[in-house]
């Protein structure tokens, strides 16, 4: 298992609750002999040494993230490179990867210095930008990579192929090519289906298709994904997790492929997916 001394912090911008709580929690952490490294922002507030979050990681062994999912999946590509595994505590809504509750903090790290913990790996995905045979733009995902129209554009043509093979050409609002952790976002809302997270495979949903036939698709996660703009509107972009965008272009190609990084995120060993599913869908309630 791993080893907890060093835990890094990451905390929501612009909310002063993951601060109470961590004001709350240093010296709980110091009398387990546990060294910090928080954001520079929660630092700040608390009057204490504070890291780059970008930083976060090359200190830790395990970084601990007081906020929502958005929190998370930002501090998910931060983390993945290095290996090192995330503990989620939900401050937000839903709270599909932040799965831990603020009143259970202090259990859940006790728990993790005894090893009483599961680290649960989730694929992610690398999406390139290729512009004139040029890649212009790489990201590393853990939800989704959408390519979206603005307000003001028209339908947007998609052509897509799995392995260099024609699929069809999406006439559409768009198209979200999603992981299984990400199936229970944007991909959800758009018709998609629900994955178990662990599973190794890539979901096609369109967004609002002008052909009522087109269908959510779900490939192995070996496939190469490439999706072909022939929008001659200027407002389309690839939005990568919902927090980062980049502007296409007319025969812009996007290809998008398992990362050979993963996200590792904490659970507990009893951890039962299924009950997080009804308790944050609702459902089975009238």
């Amino acid at each position: 298992m791993t080893n907890m001394k060093n835990l890094g912090i990451i905390t929501k911008r612009s909310r002063t609750e993951p601060v109470e709580i961590l004001r709350e929690l240093l010296p709980l952490l110091k009398t387990r002999g546990i060294s910090i490294f928080p954001d520079k922002q929660a630092a700040e507030s608390l009057g204490i040494r504070g890291y780059d979050k970008d930083d976060i990681a090359d200190l830790s062994d395990v970084i601990m993230v007081l906020g929502g999912d958005g929190t998370m999946l930002a501090a998910a590509r931060r983390a993945c490179r290095k290996g090192i595994p995330i503990l989620g505590v939900n401050l937000g809504s839903l709270g599909f990867i932040t799965e831990v509750n603020k009143a259970d903090i202090i259990q859940m790290i006790d728990r993790m210095l005894c090893g009483d913990y599961h680290i649960e790996e989730r694929i992610m995905l690398n999406a390139s930008v290729l512009r004139s045979g040029k890649k212009v733009s790489e990201s590393i995902v853990l939800n989704d990579a959408v390519v979206n129209k603005g307000a003001l554009a028209r339908i947007i043509d998609i052509e897509t192929y799995v392995n260099g093979i024609y699929v069809t050409t999406y006439k559409s609002d768009g198209l979200i090519v999603s992981t299984p952790t990400g199936s229970t976002a944007y991909s959800l809302s758009a018709g998609g289906p629900i994955l178990y997270p662990t599973l190794g495979c890539i979901t096609l949903t369109p967004i609002c298709p002008h052909t009522l036939t087109n269908r959510p698709v779900v490939l192995p996660d070996s496939v190469r994904v490439s999706l072909r703009l022939k929008a001659d509107d200027e407002d389309v972009f690839l939005t990568l997790d919902g927090q980062t965008g980049f502007p296409l272009q007319k025969d812009d190609t996007i290809d998008i492929i398992k990362s050979p990084h993963v996200a590792r995120l904490i659970t507990p060993v009893e951890r039962d997916y299924f009950m997080l599913i009804r308790s944050k869908l609702k459902w089975g309630e009238r």
